[in-house]
């Protein structure tokens, strides 16, 4: 049976402020230990308060989203420069004792080199973690050639390893979000950059589970993420059943915040009905009050 550690925990209390909290050293110390077995699920905050609302539900760690924090600053998904993206970054990570993975997409640069000053510029936040895209941002040639993708993964590595940290990278295959759903392609590119030096491995857009399976399969003993950004019918422990090691969830709970006030507030704007406030009544103040 394969062991889960994806259901939170019983709702747990904020740390009051000037509690002890967890190192960096010791939070990139446990988000490591999390990949070594079980299966997890590492939600993806968008900005302070929610990640301290997902702490206080008792997950063991968290993961930022570009889309999330882009739409909550007037972007789009990539289209957020990249020392906002760092200050943003080190903001969730000083803001929960939980290890935070940083979705660093692309590495904010073209070149290996590029990518290397921004992960060395991103360790410093304080993240456990971060990831890398194959993406381009070229619509007519969306995927990096795999030999600069190896590379630029390689220059994040370096970095990595150059400032001493134990920081976790994830190396990303973006085949099937990018309009290259080629499993074949995505698993080549995924065994390439694990060779490469990435501890973890993702490919977002994967569903099934022969797709799902077989990327496992591909890449082990090296642990994988999945990312699931709607309702596909597997719960967590059909995920586990597979091999997964991590589940993340993308910028699926901003995008379901972001529903919650446009159903509300069109039934104002439209209709001048308040129907869409009748939801749960959350004491906001008490739970941020006992930080």
């Amino acid at each position: 049976m394969v062991a889960l550690a994806a259901r939170p925990r019983e709702p747990q209390r904020l740390l009051k402020r000037g509690s002890a909290v967890a190192t960096t050293a010791e939070k990139r110390t446990h988000f490591r230990a999390l990949h070594e077995s079980g299966c997890f699920a590492i939600p993806n905050p968008w900005n302070v308060g929610s990640a301290q609302l997902l702490q206080h539900l008792g997950f063991q760690a968290l993961a930022t989203t570009s889309s999330g924090f882009a739409w909550s600053q007037g972007r789009p998904d990539n289209g957020v420069p990249r020392d906002v993206v760092l200050g943003h970054v080190a903001a969730i990570a000083a803001a929960t004792d939980l290890p935070v993975n940083a979705d660093f997409e692309n590495g904010h640069a073209i070149d290996a080199a590029g990518v290397g000053e921004s992960v060395r510029l991103c360790v410093e936040t304080g993240v456990a973690g971060l990831s890398i895209e194959d993406s381009t941002g070229d619509p007519a040639n969306p995927l990096f050639d795999l030999p600069e993708a190896v590379k630029r993964l390689s220059a994040a590595r370096k970095a990595i390893d150059a400032g001493g940290s134990e920081v976790l990278l994830t190396g990303r295959a973006e085949n099937f979000i990018a309009g290259r759903p080629d499993l074949d392609d995505t698993i080549r590119r995924l065994k390439a950059y694990a060779e490469a030096g990435a501890d973890c491995l993702y490919a977002p857009g994967i569903r099934t589970p022969e797709q799902i399976a077989a990327v496992v399969e591909a890449v082990a003993p090296k642990p994988v993420n999945l990312l699931v950004g709607g309702a596909w019918g597997l719960t967590m422990a059909d995920i586990a059943a597979l091999g997964v090691r991590r589940v993340s969830v993308g910028g699926a709970l901003a995008a379901t915040a972001w529903a919650a006030v446009i159903e509300a507030a069109t039934g104002l704007a439209e209709a001048g009905s308040f129907e869409g406030f009748r939801r749960p009544k959350l004491n906001m103040n008490a739970l941020f009050a006992e930080q």
